[in-house]
This record gives C-alpha cells, structure tokens and sequence, in this order.
C-alpha cells in the first residue's frame, strides 16, 4: 500500500515514450475497455501509440505506489474528466503529454494537483490567445517584453495557467483568465483565483526545467510539499 504520510510531489518524467516500444503490447494488455476504446478511436497510428505508451507507463509508475499489477488498477472520472483511482482515492496524480514527450506528477495525499507540459513554437497568433486567455494584469506583463521574451512567457504562463484547471479538475472551460498569475514572482503564486477554487495563497506554483523548448509546471494545493525528479 502506499504511505499517505509521504508529502513529496515526484514528477516521472521522458522526453521520448517511443523508446517504449518494446513494451507496447504489454502496456496494451493492461488498459482497461474505455481506454481501449480512446485508443482505438485515433485514426493516425503514431496518436494510437502514444496514448497507449502513455497510459501503461501510467498505470506502471501507479501500480507501484500501491502494489498492485498495473492492469488491476481501475479508474474512475470526475464530471469533467479528470481521472482518480477508485480503490486509492487518497493518490493523488495529474498526467501530461506533448509530441513525444510525457511528464506524470504524482503525491501519495488526497490534493488538488495538476500538471501540464508544452512544447514552444512559434505562433502567428499568440497576441490573441493572450487576449483571451490572459488576465488583464497578465496581458499588460506580457505587452510589456521584448520580442524575443514574448514566445517564451507566453508558454510560462501557458503552462502554469493549465496545470492549474487541470488541479481544481475544470480544463479550460474554467475559464484560463480568470487565474492570474503573479509576474513579481516569477510567476510562482496567484494574484487571483476564482472564488470556487478557494483563496490565491492556497496554491502552489512548481517550475519544471526539462528542455530549452519544453515549458512544464505543476500546481498544487499542497503548499508544505516538496518536488523532486525522476526520469524512467
């Protein structure tokens, strides 16, 4: 069983699940008739792969932390999607992926707990996706950067702001505007929150550092927790 003392974030994290391709029917056999189904529904065979890698190496590090095989694990889902372990409600975990790339944050305490991880490219239309996904103060931070500072913030905030919907279990339908992140931390706390997600001071803001290109964070109710790193 796992210990729910334990107030560690890790985040398991691989720049390339490909290299799993050993493993894939493997990880195959051990998702369940929903994930099947999601993995089916790709119609290009390199999405059908990666969610499949993806979700075994889920169900891998999981199965772990409560000893159990991998393919017992059974998921349940909140209104809005977001996954939890029936028979371990009290671990807590938010998965990530982009291309290629996979990052898992796990805790083995009952949280608020998000990931998100992006890739940087440059974009004709970053100027409205801040307009509409920025606060106010936000937007006014990032106006001010240089040019060659925008795309990178732009992805800083991005990744922060998601990981965040993605903890309280909302998505994007929360509304990305209305979270906003504090510049005169290096974007490490929240001004605001809304009013349902409870108080701008409960949340945690933890950087991710993995690639010159790749932007990653975790948001966390936990503000007592650390965070450590662990490829696989």
């Amino acid at each position: 069983m796992c210990d729910l003392k334990k107030p560690q974030i890790v985040v398991y994290f691989s720049q390339n699940i490909l290299q799993y391709q050993e493993s894939y029917h493997r990880y195959q056999q051990s998702l369940d008739t929903l994930e099947v189904e999601k993995a089916l529904g790709f119609k290009r065979d390199i999405l059908r792969q990666r969610y499949i890698i993806a979700h075994g190496l889920l169900r891998q590090v999981l199965a772990e932390y409560v000893d159990e095989s991998a393919g017992q694990l059974r998921f349940g889902y909140t209104e809005r999607g977001k996954p939890f372990l029936v028979d371990y409600p009290d671990l807590s975990f938010n998965l990530s992926h982009t291309e290629d790339s996979w990052a898992l944050a796990v805790i083995p305490q009952a949280c608020q707990l998000g990931i998100d991880i992006e890739r940087s490219k440059i974009r004709s239309h970053l100027q409205g996706l801040v307009g509409k996904c920025f606060s106010t103060e936000e937007a006014a931070h990032w106006q001010s950067l240089k040019a060659e500072q925008q795309v990178y913030f732009f992805y800083a905030y991005w990744v922060r702001k998601e990981a965040f919907v993605k903890a309280v279990g909302q998505g994007i339908t929360l509304g990305l505007n209305r979270c906003a992140l504090n510049a005169q931390t290096e974007l490490n706390s929240f001004l605001s929150v809304p009013a349902c997600c409870g108080l701008a001071d409960d949340w945690q803001v933890y950087p991710l550092d993995f690639a010159q290109d790749l932007h990653g964070a975790v948001v966390c109710d936990q503000k007592n927790s650390s965070l450590r790193h662990q490829e696989i």
